[in-house]
């Protein structure tokens, strides 16, 4: 029997409600903080195009419907189907069949689930009237800014190009983990410059939805919504590239066991994911006016970002002190404060490239993925990670999980999964002098 498909529907101020029971009503109110203090035109010094600010609620909207529609409650506990509708001021602009094609492939790629966004017309726009004439300084260069370590080398070397325009760092807060993104940010900062740094924060954190049950805990739409929010902050600054910076090997990211196919192993810095947004983006907003995403760390590896960023006078105390985690303790309710929980794949390529760039890693984890007395959902990762080690892995490898855009150089895409593979290597001897000590 076909499931029937969760319908939610986005309301924007002064648009009519949804008609009949089966819509969930979602909007701005969907989440903890204020629309203004996320949208307000005096974040950017200039004006945001319309589809900029589309893209940006469809990717909230996008956002929210994966968190309200719990896995869990499917018939296989992971695949969903989704109906969203979103307004917009021209509708024919998002049902054109460019831009419907590579929003639907984006989505499937990053979920895995069916996703059919239908697109009405905005009943109202609300505009602002405009603010004192205060200059804010326009930035030259835009990327976003997590706290990990891939952003927080990026932003360094950054910082020291010569460019006489500042850098732009957009943030999305972590729940639990704002501290540490401060002192990561601070750290940059820090640094002998030659340029000024600007830090635009956002948050975007979901409210419940009423019921007694918890969130969808994957996040997969995470990063499109932290792409479309750097997007939109690029206009505003009129700069047309996006850096998106992630190690080649987490971008890649390819699935440890047939199991971990598809939309069950992160993708959202995937070449394939950044290619449908582009085009997305191409579609939407016309040749003369793109904005183009890029990942700059797409042939490094993990180690050799961390190599990257001791090379800016970091010192190895700075990048242990980031955040890595896919699932960080600091976001349990009652969990430790750790910021990185140690067991996690993202955590093992950390480790390794620290080992790799500084010799040691000090990094306060949460647990060692080989201690013993580890429940074996905890060990999963580490098991999965020392059988891919040991199985041949070839250039055709990277193409069976998901496409690579035509563009692509393969053989450099292998090479640097092949150098991730020789860090990862150095974790084997690590766990073993553990368990012998």
């Amino acid at each position: 029997m076909t499931e029937l498909p969760h319908s939610l529907w986005w309301r924007e101020s002064h648009d009519e409600r949804p008609q009949g029971s089966r819509w969930k009503e979602i909007g701005g109110h969907s989440f903890l903080e204020r629309e203004q203090r996320i949208i307000g035109p005096d974040r950017l010094p200039g004006p945001v195009p319309e589809w900029a600010d589309e893209l940006f609620r469809v990717a909230r909207a996008v956002f929210i419907a994966d968190k309200y529609v719990r896995r869990t409650r499917t018939q296989d506990r992971w695949s969903r189907r989704i109906r969203l509708s979103v307004p917009v001021s021209q509708p024919g602009r998002w049902h054109s069949t460019a831009a419907q094609s590579h929003l639907t492939a984006l989505l499937r790629l990053l979920t895995g689930d069916e996703w059919h966004i239908e697109f009405r017309r905005l009943g109202h726009r609300y505009i602002q009237d405009p603010l004192p004439d205060v200059p804010l300084p326009r930035a030259s260069e835009v990327a976003l800014f997590s706290g990990g370590l891939d952003s927080m080398s990026w932003a360094a070397t950054r910082a020291r190009a010569a460019d006489a325009g500042p850098l732009l760092l957009v943030m999305f807060r972590e729940i639990g983990l704002l501290r540490l993104q401060r002192r990561v940010y601070a750290a940059v900062r820090q640094l002998e410059r030659t340029r000024d740094i600007l830090l635009m924060p956002l948050s975007q954190t979901p409210q419940g939805d009423g019921s007694e049950s918890r969130l969808e805990t994957s996040s997969r739409t995470r990063g499109l919504l932290y792409a479309a929010g750097a997007i939109r902050a690029a206009t505003g600054h009129g700069v047309t590239t996006v850096h998106i910076p992630e190690n080649g090997q987490l971008a890649l990211n390819p699935a440890l066991t047939p199991a971990r196919s598809g939309a069950l192993s992160t993708r959202s810095v995937h070449p394939w994911t950044l290619h449908h947004l582009n085009a997305l983006v191409h579609a939407l907003s016309g040749a003369g006016n793109a904005v183009q995403v890029v990942n700059p760390l797409a042939l490094l590896t993990k180690g050799e970002v961390c190599r990257a960023a001791t090379a800016t006078s970091l010192p190895a105390s700075a990048l242990e002190d980031t955040l890595s985690c896919g699932k960080p303790p600091a976001r349990r309710s009652r969990g430790p404060r750790n910021a990185n929980c140690g067991v996690c794949f993202p955590c093992l390529v950390r480790r390794s490239g620290l080992l790799h760039a500084n010799g040691d890693d000090r990094t306060d984890y949460e647990t060692e993925p080989w201690s013993s007395g580890l429940s074996p959902k905890r060990t999963d990762d580490w098991r999965a990670l020392q059988r891919w080690l040991v199985t041949p892995f070839s250039p055709i490898d990277l193409l069976t999980d998901r496409p690579l855009p035509p563009e692509t150089d393969l053989a450099m895409a292998y090479e640097v999964v092949r150098r991730g593979r020789g860090e990862l290597m150095r974790l084997l001897p690590t766990a073993e002098d553990s368990n012998a000590a």
